[in-house]
């Protein structure tokens, strides 16, 4: 890994804040580095505030759209909430579902079969819908780019709204309305929510103009966390705000599904990076290995006692899940090195066996072995289905946009996609994006880097420390974790691999003087023991977090890199 560190704030600004604030330099550093660098920066900072939340009514056609429930709701309509089958599709349809069944008792949600209707809207779900007297579907993190899909509706008489955040094509679909603040004719003041985020904009806005207290919806703010959370979306001005008020949420009065989800955990307080990790991995295993739902019903219902039946199910599915994404990564890199790629730009493997549900994440685990742009293939009925991930600085989205004359269709983010293509397009495919990827790639974006914000010794970082460095969260993209490095590093002598076969490095660490200990875990580091053991001092790239064990709270250092002492 290469390390990098960002530019010394202006030290100005960093006096004049700390004597604004009255907090250290240290802090202020941190929070100049972020741009923050008044005292009224800082209060939005610190105290985001529900107040400061857009009007829903400055994204296009939302006006039109809440015109159009409301004459669904006062026609005794049938609506149909239809969404996408990851952890932000589900956690949107449930949402809006919630909502408007306490206005209106025709209302029904649907979740495409990813293996048989594959990503977004279909001719099966439009079907179904026209089968069930369906007079207006609302979709939610799809819709953008199937236009198509939508006239067949229309001829079926069936009116589309549309609410979704991925990038339009050159033409939008002719749904009644489509809330995207990514259209070129939108100027919402955001173009950074989530799938979940614009549903929550449009319960929003139809409680405004039900002229109901907006306080009714905030309790629907923990499904936005954990979709922001899970969909790896900026944490930057709106969502910030969201996410903060859904982590509340979360923390104090969570929706009995996720409660269901939570019980095995033992946190006190739950972050973005714990739902992450706890929350996210279960929605996304109902989706992945049975059907999206399961996840629906889960996080819908209102029975604690049958939502914990549900949750342990979906525990089921997101173990099998487990199993099986490592199984298939161990196939995947046999067949990388008995193809001899090691030194392509780019990876592209295919077996037709792959489950389909866990390719992205083979994706994303192959990234940490060969770090460039990876796409896993399987096969999905006669055509290939794919999973596309990224490495910093590289757009795959846009490198997919040129090898399309191979591609049936495909769709996604700067960092993450997915597509279909004809199995004899594949080989033709293969070569396109390898030389796509050698013409756009820099050699050095193939580097993983750990960009650090400031040099520190141990004897700097305590509890007080600690606390207020935590309420520079929810942390994530735009807002990431602050990255300290230490120099002149020893271990206590007790260090050791811990974890499956080895895997991870635990340590208690001492600087120089030896008058300050800090453990410290270092997840998949465990070859970085020999370095340890040479006796030779080193310096660490880590996060700082806080532990507890037995009762006892610690400050750890959450390990990012180990490197020699120069």
């Amino acid at each position: 890994m290469e390390w990098l560190f960002k530019p010394d704030p202006d030290q100005k600004k960093v006096l004049a804040l700390s004597e604004e604030l009255g907090i250290g330099e240290f802090l202020c550093e941190l929070l100049v580095q972020r741009d923050i660098d008044s005292f009224e920066k800082a209060r939005q900072f610190f105290r985001p505030a529900l107040d400061e939340l857009h009007d829903p009514f400055l994204m296009k056609d939302m006006d039109i759209a809440v015109e159009r429930i409301d004459k669904a709701l006062k026609n005794n309509e049938k609506i149909l909430i239809y969404g996408d089958y990851d952890v932000d599709g589900t956690s949107a349809v449930s949402l809006v579902y919630s909502y408007l069944q306490k206005l209106h008792d025709q209302v029904a949600t649907y979740i495409p079969d990813r293996y048989s209707e594959g990503y977004g809207i279909s001719y099966t779900g439009i079907d179904f819908a026209s089968d069930n007297e369906i007079d207006l579907v609302i979709a939610l993190d799809c819709g953008i780019k199937a236009i198509e899909k939508i006239r067949y509706a229309q001829k079926k008489g069936i009116d589309f709204i549309v609410c979704d955040h991925h990038r339009p094509g050159d033409e939008l679909p002719e749904a009644v309305a489509v809330l995207n603040p990514k259209r070129e004719d939108c100027s919402y003041p955001y173009d950074e929510l989530c799938g979940c985020g614009i549903g929550f904009k449009l319960i929003q806005a139809l409680t405004n103009s039900l002229e109901k207290p907006e306080e009714e919806v905030y309790p629907y703010l923990d499904l936005v966390a954990t979709a922001i959370a899970a969909d790896i979306v900026p944490i930057t001005g709106e969502n910030r705000i969201l996410a903060h008020y859904g982590l509340k949420v979360i923390n104090e009065a969570p929706r009995p599904g996720i409660q269901a989800l939570l019980k095995s955990s033992n946190k006190e307080l739950l972050t973005i990076t714990d739902v992450v990790f706890t929350i996210a991995p279960r929605i996304n295993a109902a989706g992945r290995m049975e059907h999206g739902q399961f996840a629906v019903d889960l996080l819908s219902e209102k029975d604690p006692f049958k939502a914990s039946q549900m949750a342990e199910e979906i525990d089921s599915f997101n173990l099998s899940r487990r199993e099986m994404d490592a199984s298939i990564t161990q196939e995947a890199l046999e067949q990388i090195e008995q193809k001899n790629e090691r030194e392509s730009f780019s990876t592209v493997v295919y077996d037709e066996s792959w489950h389909k549900g866990v390719i992205g994440i083979v994706a994303s685990r192959l990234i940490e072995t060969y770090y460039r742009p990876t796409l896993v293939f399987t096969k999905s009925g006669s055509k290939l289905a794919g999973s596309a991930r990224s490495v910093k600085g590289f757009d795959v989205y846009m490198a997919l946009h040129e090898c399309e004359q191979h591609i049936e269709q495909f769709g996604g983010h700067k960092y993450a996609a997915g597509l279909t293509l004809e199995p004899e397009n594949y080989d033709a495919f293969k070569i396109c994006f390898e030389e796509v990827v050698q013409r756009k790639l820099d050699s050095k974006t193939l580097i993983p880097q750990i960009l650090i914000d400031r040099k520190v010794d141990l004897s700097e970082l305590d509890f007080k420390f600690y606390r207020i460095l935590s309420q520079f969260g929810p942390f994530g993209p735009g807002n990431m974790k602050p990255v300290f490095m230490a120099s002149g590093l020893r271990d206590n002598g007790f260090g050791k691999k811990v974890g499956k076969e080895g895997a991870h490095l635990k340590l208690n660490l001492i600087t120089g003087n030896h008058f300050k200990t800090l453990d410290a875990i270092g997840f998949n580091l465990g070859d970085k023991l020999e370095l340890v053991r040479s006796g030779q001092p080193f310096q660490a790239a880590f996060t700082l977090e806080s532990n507890t064990w037995n009762g006892k709270t610690r400050l750890q250092l959450n390990l990012k890199d180990l490197q020699p002492d120069v």
